[in-house]
């Protein structure tokens, strides 16, 4: 069962305006990027499901989060059907987010009272998201489908619709100004920030300042 209520959840999206997205199939490892990500100030989390008995890492990492780590609040990504999505949740996520748009797992989660971001690449699915009941619509994959071009031609006549691309975004002032000019919500981004060099290199510190950086530039676009 989820530790955070929907409402909860998708105030703490928008607040944080970044959420690190990863997967590792080590938990000790899983654990000590969640630990850098939530002290650099990115709270909400996206652990996807990658690989095998990925659910049994994120299982792990919310039982050690609920006893040492309360703030931080994890859902899992890369959740294409229900059934994988009722699994997830069963293991205490806080959300689900989905590179597309499935009808059944948007039911599912709504059933649950669980945030549900579908990937989205035109106009159509992102409104036929919003009449599933998603508050905060995934564009996926971000760059390919247009970028913040595409942000902007889909608030213009939708201006209500909350954005959170993912794939194309990048760790840097530039890329983020012109995504949020854009219009967008939050960002997730994976491996532009939880990087292989740092992992392989064991610098969590390094980590936490890097996610600290794009914490605080995002602020100040606001």
């Amino acid at each position: 069962m989820a530790r955070y209520s929907r409402i909860e959840t998708l105030v703490a999206m928008k607040e944080a305006g970044i959420i690190p997205v990863f997967y590792n199939s080590d938990f000790e490892t899983a654990k000590d990027i969640m630990v850098a990500c939530v002290k650099g100030g990115a709270r909400v989390i996206e652990f996807t499901n990658r690989g095998d008995f990925a659910h049994e890492v994120f299982a792990a990492l919310v039982k050690y989060a609920a006893k040492e780590l309360p703030e931080a609040i994890l859902g899992i990504g890369s959740v294409v059907d229900p059934y994988t999505a009722a699994i997830f949740i069963q293991n205490g996520a806080n959300f689900i987010v989905g590179p597309t748009f499935n009808e059944e797992v948007a039911r599912c989660c709504n059933r649950r009272g669980i945030p549900y971001s579908p990937g989205c690449g035109s106009a159509t699915e992102v409104s036929n998201a919003y009449e599933m009941g998603v508050e905060i619509v995934k564009v996926f994959p971000g760059k390919e489908v247009g970028g913040p071009g595409f942000v902007k031609s889909v608030k213009g006549p939708m201006p209500w619709v909350k954005i959170m691309p993912t794939g194309g975004v990048s760790p840097t002032k530039e890329s983020l100004t012109e995504w949020f000019n854009a219009g967008v919500t939050c960002v997730g981004i994976g491996s532009n920030l939880i990087t292989k060099e740092l992992i392989k290199a064991k610098d969590y510190k390094t980590m936490e300042a890097k996610v600290k950086e794009v914490v605080d530039f995002v602020k100040t676009l606001r």
